[in-house]
């Protein structure tokens, strides 16, 4: 009984870290050295991203009941997790990016805003940018056509206000050679 009532906080602080979360991305890390491991928690760290090893029966018993119920069939041997509250994509981008380089990280699968992904899966959500850029993105777009409609109206009142004085100096020219002749 004493192992159970030593294991009950540790499910508790699992079930409380995925709550709320908008993703959840379970990891084998085996292979990774060092400086590896810590690189990746520190990008993922940057990305407000919890990322912890915890035992695979922890997590199983804190996924019972919730969505993230359908990856306890990716609980077989090391399990990291990778847990995002705020950006969906950050914990499959930040892996699948960094497995680039470190092919002994492997996803296992993941829950992203309530549905179970595979690996497969998982490699194409972390295609897609962060919020940020896409927020970012968003705003060039609809800025874009503001800018160019500026850029036009002043082209617009540069060109009038040239077309004046060359159009006043052109009726002088025409009426000067006119007086010119009835000088002579």
């Amino acid at each position: 009984m004493a192992k159970v009532e030593l294991k009950q906080p540790i499910v508790q602080a699992i079930a409380e870290e995925i709550k709320d979360a908008e993703s959840v991305v379970l990891v084998d890390y085996r292979g990774l050295t060092v400086a590896q491991d810590t690189e990746l928690r520190k990008q993922l760290r940057e990305a407000g991203v919890v990322y912890k090893v915890y035992k695979n029966t922890m997590m199983k018993r804190a996924f019972e009941g919730t969505e993230f119920e359908g990856l306890e069939s990716c609980l077989e041997g090391p399990s990291a997790i990778a847990i995002s509250k705020d950006d969906a994509t950050a914990p499959a981008r930040i892996i699948c990016n960094f497995a680039k380089d470190a092919p002994a990280l492997e996803l296992k699968g993941g829950v992203v805003e309530g549905t179970v992904y595979d690996i497969a899966g998982l490699t194409e959500l972390s295609k897609i940018p962060s919020r940020e850029v896409l927020l970012s993105r968003l705003l060039g777009s609809m800025q874009s056509p503001i800018a160019n409609f500026a850029r036009v109206i002043k082209q617009i009142a540069e060109k009038d206000g040239e077309a004046e004085p060359a159009e006043a100096a052109a009726e002088e020219t025409a009426e000067a050679p006119a007086e010119a002749p009835a000088a002579e």
